[in-house]
């Protein structure tokens, strides 16, 4: 939203001339019903917005009434509940005698809902970033609730880009980018494809101004240029001769086709930078003009997409073929009318969450704005980069058809076909060859997943490989479940030690007095209490200060504890729960291991580490930390390097290491022959106190050698 100014000299005011409005609106809308809630909060909104002024000096009043328009002429949205939301959409916000209740007594609910939805966060302490993803995320959960809420948000945004001119350089370009990798993207979600291409084309111009203008030059003159007017031509000769009529029209992709999203960059050519357009009567003459489309202009083998018989996940249905014509590659689209202008609006008309009735693309997209607006584990940026890239086709051996985003993995489309085939995937058979979870799914291919007994342990960067929010959720999902069991088991054990050193009886936790306990911290189950105390999120001294008043009259029988730290010991390595710092590598086969308790799992250091020394904290926010050797497993190949050795030491060394202990690889590392080579030795042990053993061993050995634990 453009920023709203009261009483600026910036620019001439511009009144807005709401009469012409209500006669556009009222032609827009002739056939529909129940107007009146729509034209009440026009009334509403103008009286809301009465004396603010855009940046530009147009009237505030503009800016909705413009978001309103573009959802009714542009993206077929005729409700006139979610139209009188898009009027009002800034009025919570902006308007300070104007609340969330005000808006819901006067219009209902279902429109409360969507404008608070649209609400940007308030009253946020810290930097302008944070308040930022806060507001992103809090859009996102009203969303998964009622897409309206993004709809109404794509409107705005596309509005503020078309107006951006107005605004000082900084606040352009964080529109601009904001616009390249989230409302853009989504547009493309939700099957909005001429919102998508014109946001992007906006955006981009703000962002690269001199390439972006070099680019529309370029694209100016593909379009002007004699190839595109000849092959429309032959088109329109070859459909006649065959007595099929049909729309036929060229469109030069614009500078959104340019844009290369990973390397943030503008590319100066693209693989197929014009695209034709053929509209015909219905799915029959779809089919017919395929056929002579590959008589005249022979296509590329394995080009042609039917997304009639297998829609998008958007709902968009064409054919789609392709052949270089003069060393130029043309895209051939084909559709009926209503093809065309679903492709061009979407799929909303006379669409309301209201009705209850939820189509397959739209759970699909209450999933993905269900997983942004909740999970904070992953960037929200680079799930929904993810989710508008295009897609493949992958079948199961029965043969159902699944859609996948482009490097979709084999975990991916096991969550896809169903949650507990994706909890339990070991891998996938893929033309008899056997592949792991993180294996990319190739385009067309039949997979087979091979699953466990019981749910995997995946490793915490599979989270990162995977491409779909549902592979994403899930995994998230159950990383916070491993964290939690971990940190449950902490915070019980530190509570009972510091309820110990200030003599508390822990019967305050059992019985008649647990509700009251649990009471003072808001809450309802004493595992969660354990959890945030395990977490960092409740501090134990605000906790001893707490039973303390409560029910010990303010004085504990034992003076406030100083010294030591409380002390835990650990049977797992697991990174989802532990975090070995990376500043000073501390070894769990070693003793002097300290912890800091967070919301990410327990960050470890070692006690000498400088680093650590530097973190301002209380005493009972650090914990001892040790590990039960033998009970905890080490479940990744372990590897060290042996600086400057002849072959003969490393080789006694490693021939005379502990039996439990597996060597699986040595290399040379240094490239050229010299007398005292480095090494590089890969191992396997199967928990922590064969691991001490091994380093042990290569401490007598005298060897020079450096070990970092992998978990």
């Amino acid at each position: 939203m453009t920023k709203v100014t009261r009483h600026q000299k910036e620019a001439p005011r511009i009144p807005f001339d709401m009469n012409e409005y209500r006669k556009v609106m009222k032609d827009f809308l002739r056939n529909v019903p129940d107007q009146d809630v729509f034209w009440d909060a026009l009334d509403f909104a103008e009286e809301a917005h009465d004396n603010q002024w855009r940046k530009s000096g147009d009237a505030y009043i503009l800016h909705p009434c413009s978001v309103a328009r573009i959802m009714v002429e542009e993206m077929d949205i005729s409700h006139p509940e979610i139209l009188a939301a898009a009027l009002l959409h800034d009025t919570v916000e902006d308007v300070e005698e104007v609340t969330g209740e005000v808006v819901g007594e006067r219009f209902g609910s279902y429109v409360q809902a969507i404008v608070e939805g649209c609400t940007k966060v308030t009253h946020v302490s810290g930097d302008k970033q944070l308040a930022s993803k806060r507001t992103h995320r809090k859009i996102f959960s009203g969303a998964a609730r009622r897409p309206e809420v993004m709809l109404v948000k794509l409107a705005d945004r596309l509005h503020n880009l078309r107006t951006l001119y107005a605004l000082p350089k900084k606040k352009q370009t964080r529109i601009a980018d904001e616009s390249v990798d989230i409302y853009a993207p989504l547009a493309t979600v939700f099957g909005l494809f001429n919102m998508k291409r014109e946001m992007y084309n906006l955006a981009l111009l703000v962002k690269y101004p001199k390439k972006g203008a070099k680019r529309n030059n370029y694209i100016k003159q593909l379009r002007n240029g004699p190839l595109g007017s000849k092959v429309l031509l032959g088109i329109r000769e070859a459909l006649w001769s065959y007595e099929l009529t049909a729309d036929v029209s060229l469109r030069t992709k614009g500078l959104w086709a340019y844009y290369d999203a990973p390397n943030h960059l503008l590319l100066n050519r693209i693989e197929t930078p014009m695209e034709v357009l053929i509209v015909v009567k219905d799915v029959h003459s779809c089919y017919r003009t395929l056929g002579i489309i590959n008589e005249t202009f022979r296509p590329i083998p394995r080009t042609i997409r039917d997304f009639i018989a297998n829609p998008k996940p958007t709902g968009y249905q064409g054919l789609h073929a392709r052949a270089i014509i003069e060393g130029t590659k043309f895209l051939f689209k084909i559709r009926t009318e209503t093809m065309a202008r679903t492709a061009q609006r979407g799929r909303f008309r006379n669409w309301t969450s209201k009705s209850g009735v939820k189509e397959d693309f739209l759970k699909e997209i209450q999933e993905l704005l269900e997983v942004l607006g909740s999970n904070d584990s992953f960037s929200y940026r680079d799930v929904i980069a993810a989710s508008g890239k295009k897609e493949v086709y992958a079948y199961t051996p029965r043969g159902d058809l699944f859609l996948l985003p482009y490097r979709s993995t084999v975990l991916d489309f096991a969550f896809r076909v169903h949650t507990e085939i994706g909890h339990t995937c070991l891998g996938a058979s893929i033309r008899g060859t056997r592949v792991g979870p993180d294996h990319v799914i190739p385009d067309g291919g039949i997979i087979k997943i091979i699953r466990d007994t019981k749910p995997v342990r995946f490793e915490q960067d599979m989270i990162k490989v995977c491409q779909t929010p549902r592979a994403r959720a899930e995994l998230a999902k159950g990383f916070k479940k491993r964290r939690r069991k971990v940190s449950r088991d902490i915070g019980a054990s530190l509570l009972r030690q510091e309820m110990l050193r200030y003599g508390f009886p822990f019967d305050v936790f059992e019985g008649a007095s647990l509700v009251p306990a649990l009471e003072l911290f808001r809450l309802e189950d004493v595992n969660e209490l354990y959890c945030r105390i395990g977490e960092g999120k409740l501090r134990l001294y605000e906790v001893m200060l707490q039973l303390k008043e409560a029910f010990f009259d303010g004085v504990s029988p034992h003076p406030t504890p100083t010294g030591l730290f409380n002390q835990i010991q650990l049977t797992t390595l697991d990174p989802v729960c532990v975090k070995l710092s990376s500043c000073c590598h501390p070894n769990p086969a070693s003793k002097g291991n300290l912890g800091l308790l967070t919301k990410l799992g327990l960050s470890i250091h070692h006690k000498d580490c400088g680093r650590f020394k530097d973190i301002q904290c209380r005493r009972d926010d650090i914990v001892d930390v040790s590990w039960d050797l033998k009970a905890t497993k080490v479940h990744r190949q372990q590897e060290l390097r042996i600086s400057t050795a002849i072959r003969k030491d490393v080789m006694a060394a490693l021939g005379s290491l502990p039996e439990a202990a597996e060597v699986c690889n040595v290399q040379i590392l240094t490239a050229h022959s010299v007398q005292r080579p480095s090494w590089r030795v890969s191992f396997s042990v199967p928990d922590i106190a064969v691991l001490q053993k091994v380093l042990r061993h290569l401490d007598r050995s005298r060897l020079s050698y450096t070990f970092f634990l992998k978990c």
